[in-house]
């Protein structure tokens, strides 16, 4: 296995005196998620080895091998509008891989895919309302896998481009950017406004055919406008304008690319 996180590190990064909470590190914990809201505890950190009950998105289930990605949760206070929070997270993920060197784009609202893989999904991410608190993150990224090790020919890790990542280092990164992401769209005006902006030129999902696959279990093939300061796609399809909230996105690909 991997070196584990080291938390004496990650606290230089994530110091108490900066607003931080402990860092909590685990060998093995049923879901990153689940523990950081039992603990309810703004802005500390909850990361483990290995997750034996991880759920994505939809409620898919997601296991992977010990150390070999980047697993961890966070509780953070309500942002308004709430649709941002998501986004944010995933704004963070991008510019902890750019200090990495790694090219990624997002796929609304908050996947996270490597150009340099074919659009494959490194990274997702999970938002979960804790009561009376705030929004528990939850963040996984592929980190050390090789194409055998991943479930579905979709996914990719930052070893398959060529990136060799200490874990400790792009644990902090990822806070350090999500705290700052964060911030800036709690503040409203202008700061918020940078947001926006740089979500919508690291969203490859804007501009683009996309199916749009709901909750309720109904799909449509669309195409993106742009997105509403409420963070929620604007689309347009057969049956007129319209905006997305909620919904798994699938991008409509050239014959032959991966679907994603």
């Amino acid at each position: 296995m991997p070196d584990p996180i080291d938390v004496q590190r990650l606290t230089a990064v994530l110091p108490p005196d900066h607003g931080w909470g402990a860092i909590v590190h685990l060998d093995e914990v049923g879901s990153t998620n689940t523990e950081a809201t039992r603990r309810g505890i703004l802005w500390s950190p909850v990361l483990a080895e290995h997750q034996n009950a991880g759920r994505g998105r939809l409620d898919r289930a997601w296991e992977d091998r010990p150390g070999a990605g980047l697993a961890m949760s966070v509780v953070v206070p309500h942002v308004t509008p709430p649709g941002w929070l998501p986004l944010v997270a995933g704004l963070a993920v991008r510019s902890a891989l750019a200090d990495e060197g790694v090219d990624a784009a997002l796929k609304w609202p908050n996947d996270v895919l490597l150009p340099g893989d074919g659009d494959r999904k490194v990274c997702g991410i999970l938002c979960q309302a804790v009561p009376s608190v705030g929004v528990v993150v939850g963040i996984g990224i592929n980190v050390t896998q090789e194409r055998g090790d991943l479930p579905v020919a979709t996914a990719t890790s930052l070893r398959l481009v060529g990136a060799e990542t200490d874990r400790t280092v792009l644990a902090g990164a990822v806070l350090a950017h999500l705290r700052r992401w964060h911030t800036a769209i709690s503040a409203g005006g202008l700061e918020a406004e940078s947001v926006r902006r740089a979500y919508a030129r690291a969203c490859s999902t804007l501009g683009r055919r996309i199916v749009v696959h709901r909750p309720d279990g109904t799909r449509e093939e669309v195409e993106t406008t742009g997105m509403d300061p409420d963070g929620r796609l604007r689309v347009s399809g057969p049956h007129g304008s319209a905006t997305v909230a909620a919904g798994d996105v699938q991008h409509i690909r050239l014959p032959g690319a991966p679907p994603h």
